[in-house]
């Protein structure tokens, strides 16, 4: 039986040349070196993307002014295996507190071969962000969006 594709959820997969926990590190751990510094929300430009290595960790962006702008919260945390954050982010790239209207964002590593890793992106539950949600989904699958991303990640990596 194949599976279908939900078109409600956003994939994305790659595969890096690192094992799994230096992979899960850089992802985790250095996200502000390889994050495209143009996709930030704050006023000043970005310096840094910090994810709280923990459950109810903050994922937040730090700017050049000193400013914080949340971005989400760890929803799991299981290195170096899996990772996954609600995106309080909507359509218009607005910040959102209410958990219950954010989408989330899975991460999972899985190892190939003792260097090289396969990390595969999730981001679903898009509905959550009511009407903005479409405009949500519609923009992180586009070309610049998690492929976007994620190409920086992997640059990073090579």
């Amino acid at each position: 039986m194949q599976k279908t594709e939900d078109p409600r959820v956003v994939r994305r997969t790659i595969v890096v040349n690192a094992d799994i926990q230096r992979a899960f590190e850089v992802f985790t751990q250095n996200m502000g070196q390889w994050w495209p510094k143009e996709h930030h929300i704050g006023d000043s430009p970005l310096l840094a993307v910090v994810v709280e290595p923990r459950n109810g960790g903050r994922w937040y962006e730090k700017d050049e002014d000193g400013s914080e702008c949340e971005w989400g919260t760890v929803l799991d945390w299981q290195p170096p295996i899996r990772a996954a954050f609600s995106w309080h982010l909507t359509g218009d790239f607005e910040y959102v507190a209410d958990i219950t209207q954010a989408s989330e964002v899975e991460v999972r590593f899985t190892s190939e071969t003792a260097e090289r890793t396969r990390v595969e992106v999730e981001h679903r539950c898009f509905e959550r962000h009511g009407e903005s949600g479409d405009r949500l989904r519609t923009e992180v699958d586009k070309p610049g969006g998690w492929t976007y991303v994620l190409n920086g990640y992997a640059k990073l990596m090579a």
